[in-house]
C-alpha cells in the first residue's frame, strides 16, 4: 500500500511540476497583444489559463492528500525486530565456551615478574 502511494506521489509530483512550467506567466499577455499567436492555441484564447490552472490545482490536492497518505503510514509502522530477527539462534547452551577471566598464574612466571605480587 504505502509504494502505491509513493508511486502516486512521485508521479503527481513530476505532473505538478510539467504543468506549472506550461502556465503562462502575467507579464505574457503584453506578448499576446503583439501577435505571439496566444490565440490560435488549442484551448482557445483564454482556456488554456483555465484549463492549466484547474490541473495545478487537482495535482496539487492529489500531492497534498498522498502526502498525508504517507505520513500516517509511516507513523502507524509495526516496529520490527531488526534485521536479526530471522536469524536462528542456536539452543544448546552447554556447547557454549564461557570466557573465563585472565587470572594470574605465578607458576608460569619468570622470577624478575611483578605478577605473584598481585593479590587474587
Amino acid at each position: 500500500m504505502e509504494t502505491l502511494i509513493l508511486i502516486l506521489h512521485v508521479m503527481t509530483a513530476v505532473a505538478m511540476i510539467a504543468f506549472v512550467l506550461l502556465q503562462h506567466g502575467k507579464g505574457a499577455d503584453v506578448g499576446a497583444a503583439f501577435g505571439s499567436g496566444a490565440s490560435g492555441s488549442v484551448f482557445g484564447a483564454s482556456g488554456s489559463a483555465n484549463f492549466l490552472s484547474r490541473t495545478t490545482g487537482i495535482l496539487a490536492a492529489i500531492f497534498f492528500v498522498t502526502s498525508l497518505g504517507l505520513t500516517y503510514l509511516s507513523n502507524h509502522k509495526v516496529a520490527s525486530k531488526g534485521v536479526m530477527a530471522h536469524v536462528p539462534q542456536k539452543q544448546n547452551g552447554s556447547t557454549q565456551s564461557r570466557v573465563q577471566p585472565a587470572t594470574a598464574d605465578t607458576g608460569s612466571v619468570g622470577g624478575d615478574s611483578k605478577a605473584k605480587d598481585i593479590p587474587e
